[in-house]
Protein backbone atom coordinates (compact mmCIF):
# COMPACT_ATOMS: atom_id res chain seq x y z
CA UNK A 1 0.00 0.00 0.00
CA UNK A 2 1.28 3.36 -0.81
CA UNK A 3 3.52 5.29 2.05
CA UNK A 4 2.14 8.69 3.11
CA UNK A 5 3.23 11.44 5.61
CA UNK A 6 0.63 12.84 7.76
CA UNK A 7 0.85 15.33 10.57
CA UNK A 8 -1.37 15.41 13.18
CA UNK A 9 -1.65 19.42 14.45
CA UNK A 10 -2.80 19.84 18.30
CA UNK A 11 -2.64 22.22 21.10
CA UNK A 12 0.53 23.22 23.19
CA UNK A 13 1.42 20.41 25.79
CA UNK A 14 -0.83 17.81 24.09
CA UNK A 15 2.07 16.15 21.59
CA UNK A 16 2.56 13.54 24.18
CA UNK A 17 -1.12 12.57 24.33
CA UNK A 18 -1.77 11.91 20.60
CA UNK A 19 1.85 10.74 20.04
CA UNK A 20 0.38 7.87 22.27
CA UNK A 21 -3.14 7.70 20.30
CA UNK A 22 -1.26 7.30 17.56
CA UNK A 23 0.79 4.68 19.16
CA UNK A 24 -2.55 2.40 19.98
CA UNK A 25 -3.55 2.62 16.47
CA UNK A 26 -0.49 1.21 15.41
CA UNK A 27 1.69 4.29 14.40
CA UNK A 28 5.61 4.08 16.82
CA UNK A 29 7.58 6.13 14.11
CA UNK A 30 7.17 9.97 15.29
CA UNK A 31 8.47 12.89 14.72
CA UNK A 32 6.68 15.44 17.66
CA UNK A 33 7.19 19.41 17.54
CA UNK A 34 5.46 22.28 18.86
CA UNK A 35 1.67 21.58 18.57
CA UNK A 36 2.52 18.75 15.72
CA UNK A 37 3.26 15.07 15.50
CA UNK A 38 4.34 13.62 12.07
CA UNK A 39 4.51 10.38 10.72
CA UNK A 40 4.93 7.96 8.13
CA UNK A 41 2.13 5.79 7.44
CA UNK A 42 0.04 3.54 5.41
CA UNK A 43 -2.57 5.18 2.83
CA UNK A 44 -5.51 3.83 4.72
CA UNK A 45 -3.96 5.90 7.50
CA UNK A 46 -6.05 9.04 6.51
CA UNK A 47 -9.15 7.53 7.18
CA UNK A 48 -7.94 5.60 10.42
CA UNK A 49 -6.79 8.58 12.23
CA UNK A 50 -9.47 11.33 10.92
CA UNK A 51 -12.30 8.78 12.79
CA UNK A 52 -10.16 7.52 15.64
CA UNK A 53 -7.90 10.33 17.01
CA UNK A 54 -9.19 12.11 20.19
CA UNK A 55 -7.12 14.97 21.08
CA UNK A 56 -5.82 16.15 17.63
CA UNK A 57 -7.15 19.45 16.02
CA UNK A 58 -6.51 18.31 12.25
CA UNK A 59 -4.44 15.67 10.21
CA UNK A 60 -2.78 17.03 7.34
CA UNK A 61 -1.27 15.29 4.68
CA UNK A 62 2.35 16.62 3.99
CA UNK A 63 3.17 17.13 0.08
CA UNK A 64 6.50 18.24 0.37
CA UNK A 65 9.19 20.59 2.52
CA UNK A 66 11.84 22.45 1.97
CA UNK A 67 14.60 24.92 2.17
CA UNK A 68 12.76 28.38 1.50
CA UNK A 69 15.50 31.07 1.53
CA UNK A 70 14.68 33.64 -1.47
CA UNK A 71 11.19 33.38 -3.25
CA UNK A 72 12.22 32.02 -6.46
CA UNK A 73 13.04 28.64 -4.22
CA UNK A 74 9.89 28.72 -2.84
CA UNK A 75 7.92 29.58 -6.28
CA UNK A 76 10.02 26.39 -8.33
CA UNK A 77 9.63 23.89 -5.79
CA UNK A 78 5.81 24.25 -4.79
CA UNK A 79 5.38 24.28 -8.54
CA UNK A 80 7.48 20.74 -8.75
CA UNK A 81 5.56 18.89 -6.16
CA UNK A 82 2.77 16.35 -7.79
CA UNK A 83 -0.60 18.45 -6.79
CA UNK A 84 -2.33 16.51 -9.60
CA UNK A 85 -2.01 13.09 -7.08
CA UNK A 86 -4.31 14.64 -4.82
CA UNK A 87 -6.31 17.57 -5.95
CA UNK A 88 -8.57 17.08 -9.41
CA UNK A 89 -9.39 19.23 -12.10
CA UNK A 90 -12.34 20.83 -10.15
CA UNK A 91 -10.93 20.70 -7.03
CA UNK A 92 -11.69 23.92 -4.87
CA UNK A 93 -7.51 24.79 -3.55
CA UNK A 94 -7.57 28.07 -1.03
CA UNK A 95 -4.39 28.56 0.65
CA UNK A 96 -3.48 29.89 4.14
CA UNK A 97 -0.53 29.72 5.90
CA UNK A 98 2.04 31.41 8.49
CA UNK A 99 5.67 32.55 8.63
CA UNK A 100 7.74 32.59 11.78
CA UNK A 101 11.42 33.58 12.55
CA UNK A 102 12.42 33.05 8.41
CA UNK A 103 13.57 35.43 5.31
CA UNK A 104 10.16 34.88 4.09
CA UNK A 105 7.83 36.95 6.11
CA UNK A 106 4.96 38.01 4.10
CA UNK A 107 1.81 35.46 4.68
CA UNK A 108 -0.33 37.18 1.76
CA UNK A 109 3.12 37.20 -0.57
CA UNK A 110 3.13 33.34 0.28
CA UNK A 111 -0.01 32.60 -0.34
CA UNK A 112 -0.24 34.11 -3.65
CA UNK A 113 2.65 32.76 -5.02
CA UNK A 114 1.76 28.86 -3.63
CA UNK A 115 -1.33 29.42 -5.49
CA UNK A 116 0.15 30.44 -8.56
CA UNK A 117 2.53 27.90 -8.37
CA UNK A 118 -0.20 24.77 -8.26
CA UNK A 119 -2.48 26.47 -10.68
CA UNK A 120 0.77 26.24 -12.95
CA UNK A 121 1.60 22.86 -11.88
CA UNK A 122 -2.36 21.47 -12.57
CA UNK A 123 -2.79 23.63 -15.71
CA UNK A 124 0.12 21.73 -17.06
CA UNK A 125 -1.07 17.99 -16.26
CA UNK A 126 -4.95 19.17 -16.79
CA UNK A 127 -5.01 21.17 -19.70
CA UNK A 128 -7.98 22.93 -19.20
CA UNK A 129 -9.12 25.91 -16.70
CA UNK A 130 -9.38 25.68 -12.62
CA UNK A 131 -12.95 26.28 -12.11
CA UNK A 132 -12.93 24.89 -8.40
CA UNK A 133 -16.18 24.03 -7.76
CA UNK A 134 -15.61 20.61 -6.73
CA UNK A 135 -14.38 19.32 -3.49
CA UNK A 136 -12.46 21.52 -1.07
CA UNK A 137 -8.56 20.86 -0.70
CA UNK A 138 -7.21 23.20 1.36
CA UNK A 139 -3.25 23.85 1.22
CA UNK A 140 -1.34 24.94 4.11
CA UNK A 141 1.88 25.92 4.22
CA UNK A 142 4.53 26.66 7.58
CA UNK A 143 7.91 28.39 7.03
CA UNK A 144 9.79 28.26 10.40
CA UNK A 145 13.43 28.63 10.07
CA UNK A 146 13.39 28.89 6.40
CA UNK A 147 12.23 25.70 5.85
CA UNK A 148 8.52 25.22 4.60
CA UNK A 149 6.41 22.51 5.48
CA UNK A 150 3.41 22.19 2.48
CA UNK A 151 0.31 20.08 3.06
CA UNK A 152 -3.59 19.50 2.51
CA UNK A 153 -6.31 19.45 5.23
CA UNK A 154 -7.56 16.04 4.92
CA UNK A 155 -10.13 16.64 7.74
CA UNK A 156 -12.01 20.02 7.00
CA UNK A 157 -13.72 20.89 9.77
CA UNK A 158 -11.35 21.09 13.09
CA UNK A 159 -11.72 17.06 14.46
CA UNK A 160 -13.30 18.61 17.78
CA UNK A 161 -16.16 19.43 15.54
CA UNK A 162 -17.80 15.51 16.32
CA UNK A 163 -20.96 16.45 15.38
CA UNK A 164 -23.44 15.45 18.84
CA UNK A 165 -22.66 19.23 20.56
CA UNK A 166 -25.81 21.48 19.11
CA UNK A 167 -26.68 23.17 22.27
CA UNK A 168 -23.48 24.60 24.05
CA UNK A 169 -23.77 25.86 27.67
CA UNK A 170 -21.48 28.59 29.10
CA UNK A 171 -17.79 28.87 27.70
CA UNK A 172 -18.04 25.23 26.52
CA UNK A 173 -14.45 23.51 26.48
CA UNK A 174 -13.76 21.80 22.95
CA UNK A 175 -14.24 18.53 22.75
CA UNK A 176 -10.56 17.69 21.64
CA UNK A 177 -9.39 19.07 25.47
CA UNK A 178 -12.00 17.24 27.54
CA UNK A 179 -10.64 14.21 25.73
CA UNK A 180 -6.99 15.60 26.63
CA UNK A 181 -7.87 15.99 30.45
CA UNK A 182 -9.68 12.40 30.55
CA UNK A 183 -6.49 10.68 28.95
CA UNK A 184 -4.23 12.92 31.09
CA UNK A 185 -6.17 11.41 34.51
CA UNK A 186 -5.71 8.05 35.65
CA UNK A 187 -9.21 7.38 34.90
CA UNK A 188 -10.46 3.99 33.08
CA UNK A 189 -13.11 2.27 32.42
CA UNK A 190 -13.43 -0.05 35.86
CA UNK A 191 -13.30 3.40 38.08
CA UNK A 192 -16.28 5.94 38.87
CA UNK A 193 -16.21 9.04 37.03
CA UNK A 194 -17.38 12.50 38.40
CA UNK A 195 -17.39 16.25 36.75
CA UNK A 196 -19.40 18.31 39.29
CA UNK A 197 -19.76 20.80 36.77
CA UNK A 198 -20.33 19.34 33.91
CA UNK A 199 -21.96 21.90 32.21
CA UNK A 200 -23.03 20.62 28.34
CA UNK A 201 -21.61 17.49 29.50
CA UNK A 202 -18.32 17.43 26.66
CA UNK A 203 -16.02 15.78 29.61
CA UNK A 204 -18.64 13.24 30.42
CA UNK A 205 -19.29 12.80 26.92
CA UNK A 206 -15.51 11.85 26.07
CA UNK A 207 -15.08 9.74 29.05
CA UNK A 208 -18.32 7.48 27.67
CA UNK A 209 -16.72 7.43 23.68
CA UNK A 210 -13.43 6.18 25.39
CA UNK A 211 -15.07 3.96 28.06
CA UNK A 212 -17.06 2.60 24.97
CA UNK A 213 -14.04 2.41 23.04
CA UNK A 214 -15.87 4.46 20.27
CA UNK A 215 -14.14 6.22 17.36
CA UNK A 216 -14.85 10.52 18.02
CA UNK A 217 -15.27 10.93 14.38
CA UNK A 218 -17.90 8.49 13.54
CA UNK A 219 -20.57 10.75 13.04
CA UNK A 220 -19.02 13.58 11.08
CA UNK A 221 -17.79 13.73 7.79
CA UNK A 222 -14.50 14.62 6.70
CA UNK A 223 -13.03 16.80 3.61
CA UNK A 224 -11.04 13.37 1.95
CA UNK A 225 -13.91 11.93 1.79
CA UNK A 226 -15.24 14.13 -1.22
CA UNK A 227 -11.62 13.34 -2.92
CA UNK A 228 -12.03 11.00 -5.90
CA UNK A 229 -8.13 10.91 -5.23
CA UNK A 230 -8.82 8.79 -2.78
CA UNK A 231 -10.16 5.07 -2.23
CA UNK A 232 -13.51 5.30 -1.07
CA UNK A 233 -13.11 1.62 0.66
CA UNK A 234 -10.50 2.97 2.55
CA UNK A 235 -13.27 4.89 4.18
CA UNK A 236 -15.62 2.25 4.25
CA UNK A 237 -13.01 0.01 5.82
CA UNK A 238 -12.27 2.46 8.35
CA UNK A 239 -15.97 3.01 9.31
CA UNK A 240 -16.39 -0.67 9.48
CA UNK A 241 -13.49 -1.43 11.60
CA UNK A 242 -14.27 1.80 14.38
CA UNK A 243 -17.81 0.12 13.99
CA UNK A 244 -16.59 -3.79 14.94
CA UNK A 245 -14.23 -1.83 18.21
CA UNK A 246 -17.12 -0.42 19.97
CA UNK A 247 -17.36 -2.21 23.25
CA UNK A 248 -20.58 -2.07 24.17
CA UNK A 249 -20.15 -4.31 27.75
CA UNK A 250 -20.90 -2.85 31.07
CA UNK A 251 -18.35 -0.26 32.77
CA UNK A 252 -18.51 1.75 36.05
CA UNK A 253 -20.86 4.21 35.79
CA UNK A 254 -20.12 8.65 34.42
CA UNK A 255 -21.48 10.33 36.90
CA UNK A 256 -22.11 14.29 35.54
CA UNK A 257 -23.66 16.97 37.68
CA UNK A 258 -24.50 20.37 37.77
CA UNK A 259 -26.89 23.06 39.31
CA UNK A 260 -28.03 24.42 36.19
CA UNK A 261 -31.52 22.29 35.35
CA UNK A 262 -31.41 23.86 31.57
CA UNK A 263 -27.77 22.78 31.02
CA UNK A 264 -28.75 19.50 31.82
CA UNK A 265 -31.20 19.24 29.70
CA UNK A 266 -28.64 20.25 27.12
CA UNK A 267 -25.87 17.61 28.12
CA UNK A 268 -28.49 14.59 27.95
CA UNK A 269 -29.12 15.79 24.72
CA UNK A 270 -25.73 15.85 23.63
CA UNK A 271 -25.20 12.44 24.97
CA UNK A 272 -27.81 10.96 22.92
CA UNK A 273 -26.46 12.24 19.91
CA UNK A 274 -23.53 10.88 20.79
CA UNK A 275 -24.75 7.33 21.52
CA UNK A 276 -23.72 7.48 25.44
CA UNK A 277 -26.89 8.28 27.15
CA UNK A 278 -26.86 5.03 28.51
CA UNK A 279 -23.44 5.10 30.19
CA UNK A 280 -23.82 8.99 31.96
CA UNK A 281 -25.48 9.60 34.96
CA UNK A 282 -26.68 13.33 34.83
CA UNK A 283 -28.24 14.82 38.19
CA UNK A 284 -28.73 18.23 39.77
CA UNK A 285 -26.74 18.77 42.55
CA UNK A 286 -24.70 21.48 43.93
CA UNK A 287 -21.48 21.30 44.53
CA UNK A 288 -21.19 21.77 48.26
CA UNK A 289 -23.99 18.52 48.51
CA UNK A 290 -21.75 15.83 46.67
CA UNK A 291 -21.22 12.71 48.80
CA UNK A 292 -19.74 9.39 47.65
CA UNK A 293 -19.69 5.82 49.25
CA UNK A 294 -17.48 4.66 45.82
CA UNK A 295 -14.06 4.39 45.78
CA UNK A 296 -10.73 4.99 44.29
CA UNK A 297 -13.07 6.98 41.31
CA UNK A 298 -11.87 10.04 39.50
CA UNK A 299 -12.71 13.63 39.49
CA UNK A 300 -12.33 15.58 36.50
CA UNK A 301 -13.83 19.31 35.99
CA UNK A 302 -13.18 22.31 34.34
CA UNK A 303 -14.64 24.66 37.16
CA UNK A 304 -15.48 28.33 36.22
CA UNK A 305 -13.32 30.49 36.35
CA UNK A 306 -12.43 34.24 36.72
CA UNK A 307 -11.86 34.97 32.68
CA UNK A 308 -15.20 32.75 32.05
CA UNK A 309 -18.08 34.30 34.75
CA UNK A 310 -15.99 37.40 35.33
CA UNK A 311 -16.55 36.82 39.19
CA UNK A 312 -13.00 35.53 40.45
CA UNK A 313 -14.76 35.98 43.72
CA UNK A 314 -17.38 33.24 42.85
CA UNK A 315 -14.89 30.92 41.19
CA UNK A 316 -12.67 31.05 44.10
CA UNK A 317 -15.93 29.92 46.98
CA UNK A 318 -16.29 27.19 44.50
CA UNK A 319 -12.76 26.20 44.39
CA UNK A 320 -12.75 26.36 48.22
CA UNK A 321 -15.93 24.33 47.99
CA UNK A 322 -14.29 21.31 45.34
CA UNK A 323 -11.79 21.03 48.85
CA UNK A 324 -13.93 20.86 51.01
CA UNK A 325 -15.91 17.98 49.80
CA UNK A 326 -13.32 15.94 48.07
CA UNK A 327 -11.70 15.82 51.58
CA UNK A 328 -13.62 13.14 52.50
CA UNK A 329 -12.88 11.49 48.93
CA UNK A 330 -9.57 10.32 50.02
CA UNK A 331 -9.55 7.41 47.96
CA UNK A 332 -10.40 9.59 44.65
CA UNK A 333 -8.00 11.69 41.94
CA UNK A 334 -8.95 14.27 41.30
CA UNK A 335 -8.29 16.66 38.49
CA UNK A 336 -9.28 20.10 37.74
CA UNK A 337 -8.48 22.11 35.01
CA UNK A 338 -8.53 25.98 35.80
CA UNK A 339 -7.45 29.19 34.37
CA UNK A 340 -5.60 30.30 36.91
CA UNK A 341 -2.28 30.21 39.02
CA UNK A 342 -4.64 30.97 42.62
CA UNK A 343 -6.24 27.50 42.59
CA UNK A 344 -3.70 25.61 44.64
CA UNK A 345 -3.78 28.91 47.19
CA UNK A 346 -7.52 28.83 47.39
CA UNK A 347 -7.69 24.76 46.61
CA UNK A 348 -4.89 24.77 50.49
CA UNK A 349 -2.94 21.75 48.68
CA UNK A 350 -0.37 21.82 46.39
CA UNK A 351 -1.07 19.48 43.06
CA UNK A 352 1.20 16.51 42.50
CA UNK A 353 1.13 17.60 39.03
CA UNK A 354 0.63 20.43 37.00
CA UNK A 355 0.14 20.82 33.37
CA UNK A 356 0.39 24.27 31.52
CA UNK A 357 -2.51 24.04 28.51
CA UNK A 358 -4.52 26.13 26.62
CA UNK A 359 -8.14 27.07 26.42
CA UNK A 360 -8.08 28.76 23.12
CA UNK A 361 -6.20 31.50 23.85
CA UNK A 362 -6.22 31.57 27.55
CA UNK A 363 -3.33 30.16 29.58
CA UNK A 364 -4.64 27.10 31.89
CA UNK A 365 -3.66 24.98 34.38
CA UNK A 366 -4.05 21.13 35.19
CA UNK A 367 -4.14 20.68 38.46
CA UNK A 368 -3.37 16.49 39.61
CA UNK A 369 -3.99 15.44 42.89
CA UNK A 370 -3.06 11.50 42.67
CA UNK A 371 -5.05 9.58 45.51
CA UNK A 372 -3.89 6.05 45.81
CA UNK A 373 -3.81 2.70 43.64
CA UNK A 374 -6.66 0.23 43.70
CA UNK A 375 -5.69 -2.90 45.10
CA UNK A 376 -4.94 -5.14 42.77
CA UNK A 377 -7.92 -7.90 42.10
CA UNK A 378 -6.01 -11.63 42.59
CA UNK A 379 -5.73 -13.67 40.02
CA UNK A 380 -8.24 -16.61 40.42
Amino acid sequence: MEQITLTATTGFGLEAVVGRELQRLGYEDQRRSDGRVTFDAPLDAMARCNLHLRSADRLLLQIGQFPAADFDAYFDQIQQLPWERWIPADASFPVTGSCYKSILKSVPTCQGMAKKAIVNRLQSVYRCDLEETGPVCAVQFEIRNDLCTISINTSGEGLHKRGYRLRRGVAPLRETLAASLVQLSVWNRERAFHDPFCGSGTIAIEAALIAQNQAPGLNRHFASEDWPTYPRELWEQARTEANDMIDHSESFPILATDNDYHVLNAARENAARAGVEHRIHFQQHDISTLTTQRKYGCLVTNPPYGERIDDVEEAHDLWAEIAKVTEQWSTWSVFVFAGSREFEKIFGCRATRRRKLYNGPIECTYYQYLGPKPPRIPSA
